[in-house]
């Protein structure tokens, strides 16, 4: 029996790249097959579909930025950390941040609704937050995530370029506003 030579990391891995350099709006499986140098069928035989693909790729991203990026302590709020850690990523992997967290063909909703999980988990188990209700945290969440994305989009495009101190100082600002309007 023939063994597989493209396995499911393998693909992955190729994707990875392609949206790593182009963004999805080129993701198509012609496109990831010309990455791998093969025809379409690895994919086909792995992935159901194209969403599977997609959804699948997405969801390994976010797992890689939950275990090695967002965990990075700069503060000891892990609210700020987090925002920070975003803010940080966009900088360092600017095409994926947009690909997946600003680009209309990217992550969008699964993105959203995956962090948002994430981001309740992190922050229910922080003393400074944990008596927020879930309507609290949920507006504490877009908040916020209003707030870093235009902070990351606009470093990204050059027109912004804060220090650390002025970054957390926005970020701290947004969370109080939020929090003292909730009350």
């Amino acid at each position: 029996m023939r063994r597989k030579v493209y396995t499911k990391d393998y693909i992955l891995k190729a994707a990875y790249e392609l949206v790593e350099k182009e963004g999805f709006t080129n993701f198509t499986a012609r496109n990831v097959a010309k990455k791998m140098g093969v025809s379409t069928q690895p994919i086909y035989l792995e992935f159901e579909n194209m969403q599977d693909l997609k959804n699948t790729l997405i969801e390994d991203i976010f797992t890689e930025l939950k275990q090695s990026i967002f965990v990075q302590e700069h503060t000891g709020d892990k609210l700020v950390d987090i925002c920070i850690n975003y803010i940080d990523f966009s900088q360092k992997k600017p095409k994926l941040f947009i690909s997946l967290f600003v680009d209309e063909y990217g992550g969008g909703k699964q993105m959203y609704e995956t962090s948002f999980e994430y981001f309740k988990e992190a922050i229910m188990s922080d003393p400074t937050y944990s008596d927020l209700s879930e309507a609290d945290i949920s507006a504490l969440h877009d908040g916020t995530w209003i707030t870093i994305t235009g902070v990351a989009s606009l470093m990204i495009s050059g027109i912004l370029q804060p220090n650390r101190q002025q970054i957390v100082e926005i970020i701290q600002h947004t969370i109080e506003g939020i929090i003292a309007i909730r009350k």
